[in-house]
């Protein structure tokens, strides 16, 4: 689809407007994704993601939402920290909370004003949630958004080929894919 690329690559390196990172809820940098963002951007993203933490989430981000902070020492000028949810634990919310991360990433990309952002396979690692599942709703979430606002170049970016495959094999159910 136009504006959707997919690659394997590593996130932290994209010269993207916006990097997303899939964050836990206390925003304070962890393993996986959320740890190689936290350690490629610098002390400048623990610093502002502390601030929120002291300002507008005490609890932590809540699933599904975004917030963005600089991107630091990292070629994207923001991240977006976006919670997905805990497959084990989201019970009947898990799409839609997963569906979230995506789709309020991008609409905080767009009041950014950014042109391009780049998604890891949010929620996929130690979360849990199934790849090729995830990836029907990250792929349609997107192209919802795209739908109304078709000004952001969307990547997907995975860190490995195992990973690129499953969600291009995804994908194809639900359309023919150039």
């Amino acid at each position: 689809m136009k504006n959707i690329n997919l690659k394997v690559a590593d996130i932290t390196q994209e010269d993207v407007c916006a990097v997303v990172n899939a964050a836990n809820s206390s925003l304070l940098g962890g393993g996986g994704v959320d740890g190689a963002i936290h350690r490629a951007g610098g002390e400048q993203i623990l610093s502002e993601c502390k601030e929120l933490r002291a300002s507008l989430y005490p609890d932590g981000l809540p699933t599904g939402e975004a917030v963005a902070t600089t991107a630091g020492e990292m070629r994207a000028k923001y991240v977006i920290h976006t919670v997905g949810p805990v497959y084990s634990s989201c019970k009947n919310r898990c799409e839609e909370l997963l569906a979230n991360c995506y789709i309020n990433s991008l609409k905080t990309a767009s009041e950014l004003k950014c042109h391009s952002i780049s998604f890891p396979a949010i929620s996929t690692g130690i979360y849990g949630y199934p790849k090729d599942e995830a990836a029907k709703i990250a792929y349609n979430a997107v192209k919802y958004f795209l739908d109304s606002d078709n000004t952001i170049e969307v990547n997907f970016v995975f860190s490995s080929q195992e990973s690129y495959n499953v969600f291009v094999d995804a994908i194809k159910e639900l359309e023919t894919w150039e």
